[in-house]
């Protein structure tokens, strides 16, 4: 399968390559960057060094392929992306441009009118565990932000069981990594601004709370953090109970979401270390950690979601999605475990 990479310069682009040069299914046919046409690959990504000749083509070098990702800033994808479904390829968009199904969202929460609200209808979100069937037939996969993927995954088991009030808004407690920013993320990103903080920078409002209610069906209280790491989200959820609930039920619930899912994994443990998800353990790879706790003191469920915001929260996920496009397995390329200690 011929593949491109618009917005290529990027960390998520630079994830994207590092996956998709190994990838024993797909041809890279071009990467697009409009800061570095011209220059090797490996001058924005150092890692790939001698992993390939590519070089960055401009914008208007692009060409049509089975699938392109756009992995641009948000607002980037919503000229480029119709293009090139009117070539006749496929789209796995990594951008917020086609992620909420509401047009009336996007003034909202990205302060836009979306030219192309016609589109919206036709995108899948694109989260496997909750669209795979969809995901295969998709022209247009819109891929899930870093917070929402991580929340939403921890919350699927709970709404699938019926566990939550739904009159109840659920408090989501996200704390990222400095990469969640890009590679532009201005000057609360630099060293001096970010090391040693928690800085909780979104209170309300963040734009992933649209995409979590619209994924769950509740009504969601989205705070943000940001903390001294490069890579890594880690969700808490707070709910109302709809009714007492113990570890066992709870278990139940996971289990019968997650049993089978390749990249989610239930860490609820006794004992050691890491008993519940640790962002730190999932760099590099595609797993989402989920876990849960009890609070009978206060009616409430804790639940739990970690991933690594550029891979399961944004190129990985999307490398995800393209195996299932392509009826290939779905773990291809995609089975790195990770490293302890890192």
């Amino acid at each position: 399968m011929k593949v491109s990479i618009v917005g290529g310069s990027g960390y998520v682009g630079g994830e994207l390559l590092r996956l998709l040069l190994r990838h024993p299914e797909v041809e890279i046919d071009r990467v697009v960057s409009q800061s570095m046409a011209g220059k090797p690959v490996g001058r924005a990504h150092p890692n790939l060094r001698k992993a390939t000749a590519l070089t960055f083509s401009p914008p208007d070098a692009w060409r049509p392929v089975d699938v392109t990702f756009v992995a641009s800033a948000h607002g980037g994808s919503m000229g480029v992306t119709p293009k090139l479904l009117d070539a006749g390829g496929k789209v796995i968009d990594l951008t917020a441009d086609f992620r909420l199904k509401d047009p009336a969202l996007y003034p909202a929460y990205y302060h836009t009118d979306h030219p192309r609200p016609d589109l919206l209808g036709q995108a899948v979100y694109g989260l496997p565990e909750r669209h795979r069937s969809e995901i295969r037939r998709a022209q247009l996969i819109a891929n899930p932000g870093c917070m929402a993927a991580a929340s939403i995954l921890a919350l699927t088991p709970l709404v699938a069981a019926g566990l939550v009030d739904p009159q109840r808004p659920v408090v989501v407690d996200a704390k990222s990594g400095s990469s969640a920013s890009g590679r532009d993320g201005g000057p609360a990103a630099l060293h001096p601004e970010r090391s040693g903080v928690m800085r909780l920078y979104a209170p309300a409002g963040h734009r992933h709370t649209a995409e979590i209610e619209q994924e769950t069906g509740l009504p969601i209280a989205l705070s943000c953090h940001g903390v001294e790491a490069v890579r890594g989200v880690l969700a808490t959820v707070h709910a109302t109970a709809r009714a007492p609930v113990d570890e066992k039920g709870l278990w139940r619930a996971f289990r019968a979401v997650y049993a089978e899912e390749p990249f989610v994994r239930i860490v609820h443990d006794a004992e050691g270390l890491y008993r519940e998800p640790e962002p730190k353990l999932l760099a590099g790879t595609n797993y989402c950690d989920v876990g849960f706790a009890t609070d009978p003191h206060a009616g409430r469920i804790v639940a739990v979601g970690a991933l690594d915001n550029l891979m399961k929260g944004a190129a990985g996920n999307a490398v995800q999605c393209l195996n299932i496009l392509g009826g290939w397995r779905e773990t291809t390329g995609l089975d790195f475990l990770g490293l302890h200690p890192v």
